[in-house]
């Protein structure tokens, strides 16, 4: 697929913070933690978990790299142990679908940053991504089905 710009609404996210390997978060640990919590906080959680990704993998140690994983939920609700809770604001994305091997990844995130040059923008935020489907193991290949998203402003 080619990136495109897209428009996305402010939203609320419960998160628990993350400091690691991106290739190695306890998804199903964080997953259950989180919708536990909206469960407990009776809101509506989204269908979609998410990563902020704050470091480039290719410039950080991998046991550096920070992200927060989250989910985004709709309703009032507190911040519980571990589990913190922002508004992500309104704002402008260049985006990506990657539907491929994990070590195709790069090649994706490549793409969209040549192309949020090429269009004239520049990143003005974190990267996150937007799992549409659990990671699969096909033929001892993972596969990822992520929405790529970064943050842009006009150059």
């Amino acid at each position: 697929m080619n990136p495109k710009l897209e428009s996305r609404k402010a939203t609320s996210i419960a998160y628990v913070e993350h400091k690691g390997s991106y290739g190695e978060v306890p998804w199903e640990e964080y997953m259950h933690r989180l919708y536990g919590w909206a469960k407990e906080q009776k809101v509506m959680p989204g269908f979609f978990p998410m990563a902020v990704c704050y470091d480039d993998p290719t410039k950080v140690a991998a046991k550096d790299c920070r992200s927060d994983i989250a989910i985004s939920f709709k309703g009032k609700a507190k911040a519980a142990p571990g589990i913190k809770i922002r508004q992500l604001p309104a704002m402008k994305v260049a985006t990506l679908s990657h539907k491929g091997p994990g070590s195709e990844f790069g090649m994706s995130y490549s793409k969209i940053h040549d192309w949020i040059s090429d269009k004239g923008y520049r990143a003005a935020g974190a990267p996150m991504e937007i799992y549409s489907k659990k990671p699969e193991v096909i033929g001892g290949v993972t596969i990822i089905y992520a929405k790529i998203m970064i943050p842009v402003k006009k150059k």
